[in-house]
């Protein structure tokens, strides 16, 4: 089964500094139907204009992970992290017991385009980590790639949680497909393009929950990239 969630159809906030637009139900968005997707809890894709941010604010419990598309994010926090993520960069942080921390475009004249996506951990507590990595565009031509996973296999950044996330990079009239594992939930996201998923046409900010199906197939109709995320 295969639910797809309109771009058009998700929560918005446009503020004076960040346009952020909502898959799930997130700050002063509320949809009882639209709550997450399995221990997939808020997937949000925002736009920042240069010297905005957010002010120092904390979290707990939750596995956050921030993939930058466009420009970069400036991050600070109370483990003494202070970083710049630039596009092709990806973040996690595990809030564990507790976080504070900061983020803002420090570019002077460049918006940041940026998808920011919150699971659930397996376990509660533990202590707060940080982590940031690059996945060089050539990495995910035309092929899947992991850039997040339980295990931080390949190379990837560690959640604590059964769950990975895997980015691929089409061009034009390339078809890709996947095998899917039985009682497991996968949410894709197209990040940029057009493709055909299972048949069906999906355009950059679209997404699908998907369940009991066996394979993925995956067609660009125009060159595109698009994000995977493995649930239990």
């Amino acid at each position: 089964m295969i639910r797809f969630r309109d771009r058009g159809a998700r929560g918005r906030h446009r503020g004076g500094q960040i346009d952020a637009q909502h898959s799930f139900s997130f700050a002063d968005y509320n949809d009882p139907k639209h709550m997450g997707f399995r221990d997939l809890r808020v997937l949000n894709e925002d736009r920042i204009v240069p010297g905005a941010g957010l002010a120092e604010h904390a979290h707990r419990d939750m596995e956050i992970v921030t993939i930058v598309l466009k420009g970069a994010v400036e991050h600070r926090d109370d483990l003494g992290n202070s970083a710049v993520i630039r596009a092709g960069e990806v973040q996690r942080m595990s809030a564990g017991t507790g976080i504070r921390h900061s983020e803002r475009n420090p570019s002077p004249d460049e918006r940041t385009h940026l998808l920011q996506i919150w699971i659930i951990p397996a376990e509660t507590g533990g202590a707060p980590s940080y982590e940031q990595k690059s996945f060089a565009s050539d990495e995910a031509r035309n092929r899947w790639i992991i850039i997040a996973s339980s295990d931080g296999r390949d190379g990837s950044l560690t959640l604590r949680q059964d769950a990975s996330m895997e980015l691929a990079r089409l061009d034009e009239g390339v078809s890709l497909e996947r095998s899917l594992q039985r009682g497991r939930g996968y949410w894709v996201q197209i990040v940029a393009g057009i493709i055909g998923l299972n048949g069906t046409e999906m355009r950059e900010g679209d997404g699908a929950a998907i369940t009991s199906e066996e394979r993925l197939s995956i067609e660009a109709d125009s060159d595109a990239e698009i994000l995977l995320i493995d649930l239990p």
